[in-house]
């Protein structure tokens, strides 16, 4: 099945690029966490964080500088402040209610995208104006296009199992 083909029509009917909610398994969240590999003082954003798992998990898991959402849609973006709540990491994580294409990102080192293609290729302009050389761009399930991984994390055998790592100032040149 290709998602962006099937879902794709999504972003069209919006008026733009745009992604279902389909939020990241949490059996791949060990797989995910190898990809970004986070480290102390990390900044860390998830572009489009849907229930806020992801930046949850990396501050539970990791001694990060701070954990960024960025969540456009109202339901999910309450959803979030509620389990950042919930579980007690008010101060250490982040959920920024706006569209991701606004936000700015220049503080990040280490950014994650669960995205379709067509959202990711939209993506590049922004990523390659506010990010610092250095800064690590990981997706899910689709690639960055014209842009090469440093490292491929998973097994490329399905849904939510392939981690593509990039470079700011490596992979976009």
């Amino acid at each position: 099945m290709d998602l962006n083909e099937d879902l794709g029509w999504i972003g069209m009917a919006l008026g733009g690029p745009s992604v279902p909610f389909v939020p990241t398994r949490y059996e791949v969240l060990d797989l995910v966490f190898e990809a970004l590999d986070l480290k102390d003082g990390d900044v860390f954003y998830d572009l489009g964080s849907g229930d806020g798992r992801i930046v949850a998990e990396a501050a539970k898991r990791y001694p990060i500088k701070k954990a960024v959402g960025v969540e456009l849609r109202d339901e999910l973006y309450k959803e979030s402040i509620e389990r950042i709540k919930r579980e007690g990491l008010e101060g250490r994580v982040e959920i920024v209610h706006g569209d991701f294409f606004k936000v700015p990102i220049s503080d990040a080192t280490v950014v994650y995208m669960y995205l379709l293609t067509s959202v990711n290729e939209a993506l590049k302009p922004k990523l390659k104006q506010e990010l610092r050389p250095g800064t690590r761009v990981v997706t899910l399930d689709f690639q960055i296009p014209g842009w090469k991984p440093v490292k491929v994390v998973g097994d490329k055998g399905g849904w939510q199992r392939t981690l593509y790592v990039y470079v700011i100032g490596v992979s976009d040149v």
